[in-house]
C-alpha cells in the first residue's frame, strides 16, 4: 500500500513536500494535487516509473505526456517557443491550461509524442505542486488521473487510495480537487489551436 499523507493546500509541510520530491528521486510514482484535477507523476528521467503509469492508465505510445513547470523559464529549456507563443504562455501562465509545444533535446524521446516530436507543457496554479517543484528543482513528467474505463478523473484521495494505492508510491491528499481537466491549446504553428475545453477559458483560443 503506498504513503497517504495529508497536506495543507495552501501553506504545504515542507517535510511533506521534502518526502514527495525524495519518492520522486527514488523512481516512485505520485498522486499530487494541480489547479485543475489530480495528477500522476514521476521523475522526468525514469523510465520505469513512466511505465508504471503507463500501465495504470492503459496508455496508447502516441499519448502527450505533460512536463508540469514551475515557471516559463522552465518551460523554455523543454520546448521550442516561438515569440508569439511565449505571449500566450506568458498571458496564461500560471493556470488551468495545457500547451503542446515541439519538444527540445532536454525532453526524452520516449516522452514525447512519436510522429510529431511534441511535448505538453504547464504551470499550475496551486501552492502544493509549486512547493514540489520548486525543492525538487525540475519539471515533473505527468499525467490526468483517469483510470482505464472510466470518463472522470478521481478527485476523493480516499477513493484513489481505494483503487490505485497498491499501484502508486504516494498520495499527497491536498483535499477534494476539481474534476475539470487542463484546457489544451496547440501551440506549434505559433497560432494557437483549442484541442480540449477544460477548466482554463478557452474563448481567446477558439
Amino acid at each position: 500500500m503506498s504513503a497517504f499523507l495529508q497536506i495543507h493546500p495552501v501553506d504545504p509541510e515542507p517535510r511533506i513536500v521534502k518526502q514527495a520530491v525524495r519518492t520522486l528521486l527514488q523512481g516512485g510514482v505520485i498522486v499530487y494535487p494541480t489547479d485543475s484535477t489530480y495528477a500522476l507523476g514521476c521523475h522526468i528521467g525514469d523510465k520505469a516509473a513512466l511505465e508504471r503509469i503507463r500501465r495504470i492508465r492503459q496508455l496508447a505510445s502516441k499519448h502527450n505526456f505533460t512536463l508540469v513547470c514551475s515557471d516559463l523559464s522552465s518551460l523554455a529549456s523543454y520546448a521550442q517557443v516561438q515569440n508569439s507563443a511565449f505571449r500566450i504562455l506568458k498571458a496564461y501562465t500560471p493556470g488551468p491550461y495545457t500547451f503542446i509545444l515541439k519538444a527540445t533535446p532536454e525532453v526524452p524521446r520516449r516522452l514525447m509524442h512519436p510522429k510529431r516530436k511534441t511535448i505538453g507543457l504547464r504551470v499550475p496554479d496551486n501552492k502544493v505542486v509549486q512547493a514540489i517543484l520548486a525543492s525538487l528543482g525540475e519539471p515533473i513528467m505527468s499525467t490526468s488521473l483517469i483510470l482505464p474505463d472510466e470518463e472522470e478523473q478521481l478527485f476523493d484521495p480516499y477513493e484513489m487510495r481505494l483503487k490505485i494505492g497498491k499501484l502508486v508510491d504516494l498520495i499527497v491528499d491536498a483535499g477534494v480537487c476539481g474534476l475539470e481537466p487542463t484546457t489544451v491549446v496547440d501551440l506549434v504553428a505559433g497560432v494557437p489551436e483549442l484541442i480540449r475545453v477544460g477548466k482554463g477559458d478557452p474563448d481567446p483560443f477558439q
